[in-house]
């Protein structure tokens, strides 16, 4: 297993561009992903690992939204990038001249994911070379173009796909960015320092260090289009109380007992539905301990789990309900469950599936000391 870095070492992040064919409301550095904005994940994993200072490079007047992006991450400082990356990372090298730090990671803010194991690999490689970058194999056979046309094959085993950080001795890659002739356009920073005559070693990249580009790598990464929850309850049966089941009141010589109204058939719904959204369980939000929820309708807790989706986008998609008991009779009160649960779930009838079964006269419930539900139920993304 790789272990954390151990030297110190500063880093730079290249977050100065326009982003546009990621098709975002704003350039894809600061747009959300996975929870976050998108240059918030590597600023996070660098300062994880030890990086310090973090320096990145933004677009000029955009301190405002990088700043609401990287609050609160220590050592990250904001520098104005160039009207190229090359020029970006000139100016956030230059930033860091005074700190005269042994060693610098340069990233582009499009790759997110930076796995520790590669920072690592980068920095181990330094105690021994002047610059290292990671590197993948290429997996796909490979042609030179002729316009439409295929050209030459050529040779997959000789390449390898580049990706970032980059790490270089910070003194011999700033040398070599103030030495560079002509314009200011290589494509990454390993270049800049074949350039000036450094060896660059490669190591082990990472799959995860994929680069964001398009609006589909977003995409990929949004609300998942189905989530699954199951709920299991039980109740025991006690003589004088109400027996509530699937929100429907039952005549029966003895009813549910617990703080609200027992209605265990509606509580492992509530349990499936919350379990869809990963937001605990039904004791989380209404606590038996809280007197206010005393005798309190079971349909009070639906409707909020079902509130809680449609706020994170979901409708219902189907749900599937047993209820365990040896008494009462389920059958007979099947379809106006339906009908009310419908009703409370804001959903069509056909997506609401109830069943019941016994345990065959065994365990509490074949010995009617108390009732148990479960429950398995679908949101889709509305």
């Amino acid at each position: 297993m790789d272990s954390a870095p151990t030297s110190a070492f500063a880093a730079v992040i290249v977050a100065a561009g326009a982003g546009l064919r990621a098709g975002q409301s704003l350039p894809k550095q600061f747009a959300r992903w996975r929870g976050k904005p998108v240059i918030r994940h590597s600023a996070e994993a660098f300062a994880r690992a030890g990086a310090t200072p973090i320096v990145v490079a933004i677009p000029a007047g955009a301190d405002e939204t990088a700043t609401a992006a990287l609050g609160g991450i220590p050592g990250v400082r904001l520098v104005a990038g160039g009207a190229t990356r090359q020029a970006s990372v000139r100016a956030a090298l230059e930033a860091l001249a005074a700190d005269g730090p042994r060693a610098v990671l340069i990233h582009d803010a499009a790759r997110p994911l930076v796995p520790p194991g590669v920072i690592a690999r980068l920095v181990d490689a330094l105690a021994v070379h002047p610059a290292a970058i990671p590197v993948l194999p290429v997996a796909d056979s490979l042609a030179a173009a002729d316009g439409d046309v295929m050209g030459a094959p050529a040779s997959r085993e000789a390449l390898r796909r580049v990706q970032t950080p980059q790490a270089f001795d910070f003194a011999a890659i700033l040398a070599a960015h103030r030495g560079w002739r002509g314009a200011a356009d290589a494509g990454d920073d390993a270049q800049v320092a074949r350039a000036a005559g450094m060896d660059v070693v490669m190591v082990e990249g990472d799959e995860a260090l994929h680069k964001l580009t398009y609006a589909a790598d977003f995409a990929a990464a949004g609300p998942l289009p189905l989530r699954v929850g199951t709920g299991y309850d039980v109740h025991r049966l006690a003589a004088g109380e109400d027996l509530w089941l699937g929100g429907v009141r039952i005549d029966h010589s003895h009813g549910l007992a617990g703080h609200s109204d027992a209605d265990v058939a509606i509580h492992a719904l509530v349990d499936a539905l919350l379990g869809a959204l990963g937001a605990g369980d039904i004791g989380t939000h209404f606590p038996p301990s809280d007197p206010q929820w005393r005798g309190a309708a079971s349909d009070r807790f639906l409707a909020h789990a079902v509130s809680l989706a449609a706020e994170a986008g979901y409708a219902i998609g189907n749900v599937d309900l047993t209820i365990i008991c040896e008494a009462p009779k389920i059958g007979p009160h099947r379809a106006a469950m339906r009908t009310r649960l419908a009703q409370l779930l804001g959903c069509a009838e056909d997506r609401v599936s109830i069943k019941a079964t016994t345990t065959e006269k065994l365990g509490f419930t074949g010995r009617s000391e108390g009732i148990a539900a479960q429950a398995v139920a679908t949101l889709v993304l509305d």
